[in-house]
Protein backbone atom coordinates (compact mmCIF):
# COMPACT_ATOMS: atom_id res chain seq x y z
CA UNK A 1 0.00 0.00 0.00
CA UNK A 2 1.45 3.36 -1.04
CA UNK A 3 1.34 5.93 1.75
CA UNK A 4 1.92 9.16 -0.10
CA UNK A 5 0.62 12.69 0.32
CA UNK A 6 0.22 14.72 -2.84
CA UNK A 7 1.69 18.25 -2.88
CA UNK A 8 -0.96 20.65 -1.57
CA UNK A 9 -1.10 23.99 -3.40
CA UNK A 10 -3.13 26.73 -1.70
CA UNK A 11 -4.74 29.51 -3.75
CA UNK A 12 -4.59 32.79 -1.83
CA UNK A 13 -5.37 36.43 -2.55
CA UNK A 14 -7.86 39.13 -1.75
CA UNK A 15 -11.53 38.50 -2.38
CA UNK A 16 -13.03 38.68 -5.89
CA UNK A 17 -9.84 38.56 -8.00
CA UNK A 18 -10.61 35.29 -9.80
CA UNK A 19 -9.32 32.69 -7.34
CA UNK A 20 -12.39 30.47 -7.68
CA UNK A 21 -12.28 30.80 -11.47
CA UNK A 22 -8.63 29.72 -11.39
CA UNK A 23 -9.53 26.77 -9.16
CA UNK A 24 -12.41 25.70 -11.40
CA UNK A 25 -10.29 26.09 -14.54
CA UNK A 26 -7.51 23.96 -13.05
CA UNK A 27 -9.64 21.20 -11.52
CA UNK A 28 -12.83 21.29 -13.66
CA UNK A 29 -14.75 21.30 -10.38
CA UNK A 30 -17.85 23.49 -10.51
CA UNK A 31 -17.75 26.15 -7.80
CA UNK A 32 -19.71 29.32 -7.07
CA UNK A 33 -18.17 32.03 -9.29
CA UNK A 34 -19.54 35.56 -9.27
CA UNK A 35 -18.35 39.17 -9.44
CA UNK A 36 -18.86 39.96 -5.75
CA UNK A 37 -16.79 39.77 -2.54
CA UNK A 38 -16.58 36.56 -0.48
CA UNK A 39 -18.01 34.20 -3.08
CA UNK A 40 -15.88 31.51 -1.43
CA UNK A 41 -16.53 30.89 2.27
CA UNK A 42 -15.70 27.22 2.79
CA UNK A 43 -12.50 26.02 1.09
CA UNK A 44 -12.81 24.28 -2.27
CA UNK A 45 -10.63 21.19 -2.66
CA UNK A 46 -9.86 19.42 -5.89
CA UNK A 47 -7.28 17.63 -8.02
CA UNK A 48 -5.16 19.47 -10.58
CA UNK A 49 -2.18 18.14 -12.53
CA UNK A 50 1.41 18.82 -13.50
CA UNK A 51 2.66 17.56 -16.84
CA UNK A 52 5.65 15.35 -17.68
CA UNK A 53 6.81 13.73 -20.90
CA UNK A 54 5.78 10.14 -20.26
CA UNK A 55 8.75 7.69 -20.33
CA UNK A 56 6.75 5.26 -22.49
CA UNK A 57 7.44 7.58 -25.44
CA UNK A 58 11.22 7.50 -24.91
CA UNK A 59 11.15 3.71 -24.51
CA UNK A 60 9.12 3.24 -27.69
CA UNK A 61 6.12 1.69 -25.95
CA UNK A 62 2.57 2.04 -27.22
CA UNK A 63 1.17 3.55 -24.03
CA UNK A 64 0.97 3.30 -20.25
CA UNK A 65 -1.51 2.43 -17.49
CA UNK A 66 -1.45 5.19 -14.83
CA UNK A 67 -2.87 4.21 -11.45
CA UNK A 68 -3.47 7.90 -10.74
CA UNK A 69 -3.79 10.78 -13.17
CA UNK A 70 -3.78 10.04 -16.89
CA UNK A 71 -1.66 10.10 -20.03
CA UNK A 72 -2.67 11.87 -23.25
CA UNK A 73 -0.65 12.10 -26.46
CA UNK A 74 2.53 11.13 -24.64
CA UNK A 75 2.06 13.66 -21.84
CA UNK A 76 1.64 12.30 -18.34
CA UNK A 77 -0.69 14.31 -16.10
CA UNK A 78 0.38 13.77 -12.48
CA UNK A 79 -2.12 14.70 -9.75
CA UNK A 80 -1.60 17.33 -7.06
CA UNK A 81 -4.08 18.78 -4.55
CA UNK A 82 -5.42 22.28 -5.04
CA UNK A 83 -7.25 24.30 -2.38
CA UNK A 84 -9.07 27.60 -2.83
CA UNK A 85 -9.76 29.47 0.42
CA UNK A 86 -11.77 32.54 1.37
CA UNK A 87 -10.35 35.85 0.15
CA UNK A 88 -8.27 38.16 2.30
CA UNK A 89 -9.01 41.75 3.19
CA UNK A 90 -6.88 44.18 5.27
CA UNK A 91 -6.80 43.07 8.92
CA UNK A 92 -7.43 39.39 8.12
CA UNK A 93 -4.62 38.24 10.44
CA UNK A 94 -6.63 39.74 13.31
CA UNK A 95 -9.79 37.96 12.20
CA UNK A 96 -11.35 40.72 10.08
CA UNK A 97 -13.63 39.45 7.32
CA UNK A 98 -13.09 35.70 7.11
CA UNK A 99 -9.49 36.06 8.25
CA UNK A 100 -9.40 33.44 10.99
CA UNK A 101 -11.05 30.88 8.75
CA UNK A 102 -8.78 31.75 5.83
CA UNK A 103 -5.63 31.32 7.91
CA UNK A 104 -6.86 28.11 9.49
CA UNK A 105 -7.57 26.57 6.10
CA UNK A 106 -4.06 27.41 4.86
CA UNK A 107 -2.10 25.62 7.57
CA UNK A 108 -1.36 22.46 5.57
CA UNK A 109 -0.49 24.06 2.22
CA UNK A 110 3.02 23.34 0.91
CA UNK A 111 3.12 26.32 -1.46
CA UNK A 112 0.87 29.28 -2.29
CA UNK A 113 -0.43 30.59 -5.58
CA UNK A 114 -1.03 34.26 -4.81
CA UNK A 115 -3.68 35.34 -7.33
CA UNK A 116 -3.64 39.09 -7.92
CA UNK A 117 -5.81 41.29 -10.14
CA UNK A 118 -3.13 42.47 -12.58
CA UNK A 119 -5.56 44.92 -14.16
CA UNK A 120 -6.12 46.82 -10.90
CA UNK A 121 -9.90 46.52 -11.24
CA UNK A 122 -10.69 45.27 -7.71
CA UNK A 123 -10.66 47.33 -4.52
CA UNK A 124 -8.96 46.05 -1.31
CA UNK A 125 -12.44 45.05 -0.11
CA UNK A 126 -13.09 43.07 -3.31
CA UNK A 127 -15.42 45.56 -5.01
CA UNK A 128 -15.14 45.78 -8.84
CA UNK A 129 -13.83 49.13 -10.10
CA UNK A 130 -12.46 50.61 -13.32
CA UNK A 131 -9.23 48.88 -14.56
CA UNK A 132 -6.12 50.74 -13.47
CA UNK A 133 -7.74 52.10 -10.31
CA UNK A 134 -5.71 50.00 -7.87
CA UNK A 135 -2.06 48.95 -7.84
CA UNK A 136 -1.43 45.16 -7.99
CA UNK A 137 2.07 45.65 -6.55
CA UNK A 138 0.52 47.11 -3.39
CA UNK A 139 -2.08 44.31 -3.49
CA UNK A 140 0.68 41.68 -3.32
CA UNK A 141 2.47 43.55 -0.52
CA UNK A 142 -0.75 43.77 1.50
CA UNK A 143 -1.52 40.07 1.12
CA UNK A 144 2.03 39.07 2.04
CA UNK A 145 1.85 41.35 5.07
CA UNK A 146 -1.36 39.64 6.25
CA UNK A 147 0.17 36.17 5.81
CA UNK A 148 3.42 37.20 7.55
CA UNK A 149 1.52 38.70 10.50
CA UNK A 150 -0.56 35.53 10.76
CA UNK A 151 2.68 33.55 10.92
CA UNK A 152 4.10 35.90 13.55
CA UNK A 153 0.97 35.51 15.68
CA UNK A 154 1.38 31.71 15.68
CA UNK A 155 5.13 31.79 16.32
CA UNK A 156 4.90 34.36 19.14
CA UNK A 157 1.98 32.65 20.91
CA UNK A 158 3.15 31.68 24.45
CA UNK A 159 6.69 32.56 23.36
CA UNK A 160 8.01 33.64 26.76
CA UNK A 161 6.87 30.40 28.39
CA UNK A 162 8.43 28.30 25.63
CA UNK A 163 11.70 30.24 25.64
CA UNK A 164 12.22 29.97 29.40
CA UNK A 165 11.33 26.27 29.34
CA UNK A 166 13.84 25.52 26.57
CA UNK A 167 16.64 27.62 28.04
CA UNK A 168 16.30 26.17 31.55
CA UNK A 169 15.73 22.53 30.62
CA UNK A 170 18.46 22.23 28.03
CA UNK A 171 16.00 20.98 25.42
CA UNK A 172 17.09 21.36 21.80
CA UNK A 173 15.47 24.64 20.61
CA UNK A 174 15.04 23.23 17.10
CA UNK A 175 13.05 20.29 18.49
CA UNK A 176 10.95 22.65 20.62
CA UNK A 177 10.17 24.94 17.69
CA UNK A 178 9.42 21.97 15.44
CA UNK A 179 6.90 20.65 17.98
CA UNK A 180 5.33 24.07 18.44
CA UNK A 181 4.88 24.70 14.71
CA UNK A 182 4.00 21.20 13.51
CA UNK A 183 0.38 22.27 13.08
CA UNK A 184 1.29 24.60 10.21
CA UNK A 185 3.47 22.03 8.43
CA UNK A 186 6.82 23.60 9.32
CA UNK A 187 9.63 21.07 9.11
CA UNK A 188 12.77 20.76 11.20
CA UNK A 189 14.80 21.59 8.08
CA UNK A 190 12.79 24.81 7.59
CA UNK A 191 13.53 25.88 11.16
CA UNK A 192 17.26 25.07 10.98
CA UNK A 193 17.60 26.96 7.71
CA UNK A 194 15.76 29.98 9.14
CA UNK A 195 17.87 30.06 12.31
CA UNK A 196 21.05 30.10 10.22
CA UNK A 197 19.77 32.77 7.82
CA UNK A 198 18.70 35.07 10.65
CA UNK A 199 21.85 34.51 12.71
CA UNK A 200 19.79 33.28 15.69
CA UNK A 201 21.06 29.69 15.82
CA UNK A 202 23.49 30.37 18.68
CA UNK A 203 21.30 32.73 20.63
CA UNK A 204 19.07 31.68 23.56
CA UNK A 205 15.36 31.93 22.77
CA UNK A 206 14.69 33.99 25.89
CA UNK A 207 17.16 36.66 24.72
CA UNK A 208 15.49 37.26 21.35
CA UNK A 209 14.25 40.80 20.90
CA UNK A 210 10.82 41.62 19.49
CA UNK A 211 12.49 42.55 16.19
CA UNK A 212 14.42 39.26 16.07
CA UNK A 213 11.27 37.25 16.73
CA UNK A 214 9.54 39.09 13.91
CA UNK A 215 12.51 38.52 11.59
CA UNK A 216 12.50 34.81 12.42
CA UNK A 217 8.73 34.47 11.80
CA UNK A 218 8.79 36.32 8.47
CA UNK A 219 11.84 34.41 7.21
CA UNK A 220 10.32 31.10 8.31
CA UNK A 221 7.15 31.91 6.38
CA UNK A 222 9.18 32.43 3.21
CA UNK A 223 11.08 29.19 3.73
CA UNK A 224 8.12 27.00 4.68
CA UNK A 225 5.31 28.57 2.64
CA UNK A 226 6.91 29.79 -0.61
CA UNK A 227 4.74 31.22 -3.34
CA UNK A 228 4.14 32.03 -6.99
CA UNK A 229 2.40 35.26 -8.01
CA UNK A 230 -0.38 34.65 -10.54
CA UNK A 231 -1.05 37.90 -12.43
CA UNK A 232 -4.68 37.15 -13.33
CA UNK A 233 -6.81 39.10 -15.83
CA UNK A 234 -3.67 39.48 -17.97
CA UNK A 235 -5.81 39.96 -21.08
CA UNK A 236 -7.03 43.39 -19.90
CA UNK A 237 -4.82 46.15 -21.44
CA UNK A 238 -4.06 47.77 -18.08
CA UNK A 239 -2.37 44.52 -16.97
CA UNK A 240 0.59 44.66 -19.35
CA UNK A 241 2.54 47.40 -17.56
CA UNK A 242 1.50 46.08 -14.15
CA UNK A 243 2.93 42.62 -14.91
CA UNK A 244 6.25 44.25 -15.77
CA UNK A 245 6.17 46.19 -12.50
CA UNK A 246 5.31 43.05 -10.51
CA UNK A 247 8.36 41.29 -11.94
CA UNK A 248 10.60 44.25 -11.16
CA UNK A 249 9.33 44.55 -7.57
CA UNK A 250 9.33 40.82 -6.71
CA UNK A 251 12.51 39.66 -8.44
CA UNK A 252 12.90 36.54 -6.28
CA UNK A 253 9.33 35.35 -6.83
CA UNK A 254 8.00 33.88 -10.11
CA UNK A 255 5.28 36.07 -11.66
CA UNK A 256 3.04 34.20 -14.13
CA UNK A 257 0.62 36.15 -16.37
CA UNK A 258 -2.70 34.32 -16.52
CA UNK A 259 -6.30 34.43 -17.63
CA UNK A 260 -8.28 31.96 -15.56
CA UNK A 261 -11.44 32.88 -17.48
CA UNK A 262 -9.77 31.96 -20.78
CA UNK A 263 -8.61 28.59 -19.43
CA UNK A 264 -12.06 27.82 -18.08
CA UNK A 265 -13.66 28.75 -21.42
CA UNK A 266 -11.20 26.57 -23.35
CA UNK A 267 -11.76 23.60 -21.03
CA UNK A 268 -15.54 23.89 -21.46
CA UNK A 269 -15.23 24.26 -25.24
CA UNK A 270 -12.98 21.19 -25.42
CA UNK A 271 -15.38 19.19 -23.27
CA UNK A 272 -18.23 20.17 -25.60
CA UNK A 273 -16.22 18.98 -28.60
CA UNK A 274 -15.94 22.46 -30.10
CA UNK A 275 -12.14 22.66 -29.98
CA UNK A 276 -9.09 20.44 -29.52
CA UNK A 277 -7.13 21.73 -26.53
CA UNK A 278 -4.78 20.27 -23.96
CA UNK A 279 -4.07 22.19 -20.71
CA UNK A 280 -0.85 24.15 -20.95
CA UNK A 281 -0.76 24.22 -24.75
CA UNK A 282 0.08 27.44 -26.56
CA UNK A 283 -2.77 27.05 -29.04
CA UNK A 284 -6.06 25.27 -29.73
CA UNK A 285 -7.73 23.96 -32.88
CA UNK A 286 -11.36 24.54 -33.80
CA UNK A 287 -12.85 21.19 -34.79
CA UNK A 288 -16.08 22.28 -36.51
CA UNK A 289 -16.00 26.00 -37.30
CA UNK A 290 -19.32 25.84 -39.13
CA UNK A 291 -21.10 24.97 -35.88
CA UNK A 292 -19.79 27.98 -33.96
CA UNK A 293 -22.12 30.83 -33.11
CA UNK A 294 -20.91 34.39 -33.70
CA UNK A 295 -20.47 34.85 -29.95
CA UNK A 296 -18.38 31.67 -29.65
CA UNK A 297 -16.23 32.63 -32.64
CA UNK A 298 -15.64 36.08 -31.20
CA UNK A 299 -14.74 34.69 -27.75
CA UNK A 300 -12.26 32.18 -29.16
CA UNK A 301 -10.66 34.85 -31.36
CA UNK A 302 -10.29 37.10 -28.31
CA UNK A 303 -8.58 34.32 -26.31
CA UNK A 304 -6.28 33.53 -29.21
CA UNK A 305 -5.20 37.14 -29.75
CA UNK A 306 -5.23 38.60 -26.24
CA UNK A 307 -4.01 35.58 -24.30
CA UNK A 308 -2.40 32.76 -26.28
CA UNK A 309 -0.45 34.85 -28.79
CA UNK A 310 0.57 37.43 -26.18
CA UNK A 311 1.62 35.12 -23.32
CA UNK A 312 2.05 31.67 -24.90
CA UNK A 313 -0.67 30.05 -22.80
CA UNK A 314 -3.48 30.91 -20.39
CA UNK A 315 -0.94 30.67 -17.55
CA UNK A 316 -3.04 28.39 -15.34
CA UNK A 317 -1.07 25.20 -16.02
CA UNK A 318 2.22 27.09 -16.04
CA UNK A 319 1.50 28.62 -12.61
CA UNK A 320 0.77 25.22 -11.06
CA UNK A 321 3.87 23.63 -12.58
CA UNK A 322 6.06 26.55 -11.53
CA UNK A 323 4.81 26.09 -7.95
CA UNK A 324 5.39 22.32 -7.88
CA UNK A 325 8.50 21.88 -10.02
CA UNK A 326 10.39 25.15 -9.58
CA UNK A 327 9.39 26.50 -6.16
CA UNK A 328 8.73 23.26 -4.25
CA UNK A 329 11.48 21.48 -6.16
CA UNK A 330 9.53 18.28 -6.82
CA UNK A 331 10.53 15.85 -9.59
CA UNK A 332 8.57 12.88 -11.00
CA UNK A 333 10.04 9.42 -10.32
CA UNK A 334 8.46 6.28 -11.83
CA UNK A 335 8.69 2.86 -10.15
CA UNK A 336 8.35 -0.52 -11.89
CA UNK A 337 8.85 -4.25 -11.20
CA UNK A 338 10.20 -5.09 -14.66
CA UNK A 339 12.90 -2.61 -15.79
CA UNK A 340 12.74 -3.86 -19.40
CA UNK A 341 8.99 -3.87 -20.02
CA UNK A 342 8.44 -1.08 -17.45
CA UNK A 343 5.56 -2.99 -15.83
CA UNK A 344 4.34 -3.94 -12.38
CA UNK A 345 3.57 -7.55 -11.38
CA UNK A 346 0.24 -7.39 -13.20
CA UNK A 347 1.75 -6.16 -16.45
CA UNK A 348 0.61 -2.55 -16.12
CA UNK A 349 3.02 -0.19 -17.90
CA UNK A 350 4.42 2.64 -15.73
CA UNK A 351 1.52 2.54 -13.27
CA UNK A 352 3.13 4.58 -10.47
CA UNK A 353 4.80 7.98 -10.37
CA UNK A 354 5.76 10.02 -7.30
CA UNK A 355 6.49 13.73 -7.03
CA UNK A 356 9.48 13.76 -4.68
CA UNK A 357 11.89 16.40 -3.45
CA UNK A 358 14.74 16.84 -5.93
CA UNK A 359 17.17 16.34 -3.01
CA UNK A 360 15.69 12.91 -2.25
CA UNK A 361 17.45 9.58 -2.67
CA UNK A 362 16.27 6.26 -4.06
CA UNK A 363 15.76 5.08 -0.48
CA UNK A 364 13.51 8.07 0.23
CA UNK A 365 11.30 7.00 -2.67
CA UNK A 366 11.19 3.45 -1.28
CA UNK A 367 9.94 4.85 2.04
CA UNK A 368 6.90 6.20 0.21
CA UNK A 369 5.91 2.59 -0.50
CA UNK A 370 6.70 1.05 2.90
CA UNK A 371 9.20 1.62 5.70
CA UNK A 372 10.20 -2.09 5.81
CA UNK A 373 10.68 -1.97 2.07
CA UNK A 374 13.13 0.91 2.43
CA UNK A 375 14.98 -0.64 5.38
CA UNK A 376 15.63 -3.83 3.37
CA UNK A 377 16.58 -1.97 0.20
CA UNK A 378 19.80 -3.26 -1.36
CA UNK A 379 19.77 -0.96 -4.35
CA UNK A 380 17.87 -0.29 -7.56
CA UNK A 381 18.10 -0.61 -11.32
CA UNK A 382 17.90 2.47 -13.51
CA UNK A 383 15.55 1.33 -16.27
CA UNK A 384 17.01 3.79 -18.79
CA UNK A 385 20.65 2.75 -18.37
CA UNK A 386 19.99 -0.78 -17.02
CA UNK A 387 22.74 -0.10 -14.48
CA UNK A 388 22.50 -0.90 -10.78
CA UNK A 389 22.51 2.12 -8.46
CA UNK A 390 22.69 2.42 -4.68
CA UNK A 391 19.91 3.40 -2.32
CA UNK A 392 21.78 6.62 -1.60
CA UNK A 393 21.80 7.69 -5.25
CA UNK A 394 20.01 10.99 -5.89
CA UNK A 395 16.78 11.06 -7.87
CA UNK A 396 16.46 12.76 -11.24
CA UNK A 397 13.51 14.20 -13.16
CA UNK A 398 11.80 11.35 -15.02
CA UNK A 399 13.84 8.57 -13.41
CA UNK A 400 12.41 5.05 -13.86
CA UNK A 401 13.60 2.54 -11.25
CA UNK A 402 13.13 -1.00 -10.06
CA UNK A 403 13.91 -1.52 -6.37
CA UNK A 404 16.11 -4.42 -5.25
CA UNK A 405 15.07 -5.64 -1.80
CA UNK A 406 16.80 -8.22 0.40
Amino acid sequence: MVNYALPLVGIVGKTNVGKSTFFSAATEVDVDISNRPFTTINPNNGIAYVRDKCPHVEFGLQGCNPRTGFCKNGTRFIPIELMDVAGLIPGAHMGRGLGNKFMDDLRKADVFLLVVDASGSTSPEGVPVKPGTFDPVEEVKNILREIDLWFLRIVSSNWDKLAVSVDTSGKDPVDALTDKLSGIQVSRANIMKTLEETGLSRKKLSSWTKEELEMFAFTLRRNSKPLVIVANKADIPASLDNIKRLREEFKDTPVIPASAEAELALKKAAKAGIIEYMPGDSSFAIKKPEKLSDAQRKALRYIEEKVMQKYGSTGVQQAIETAVYQVLGRVPVYTVEDPVRLTDKKGNVLPDVFLVDRRATIRDVAYLIHSDFARNLVGAINAKTKLRISGDSPVQHGLVVKFIVA
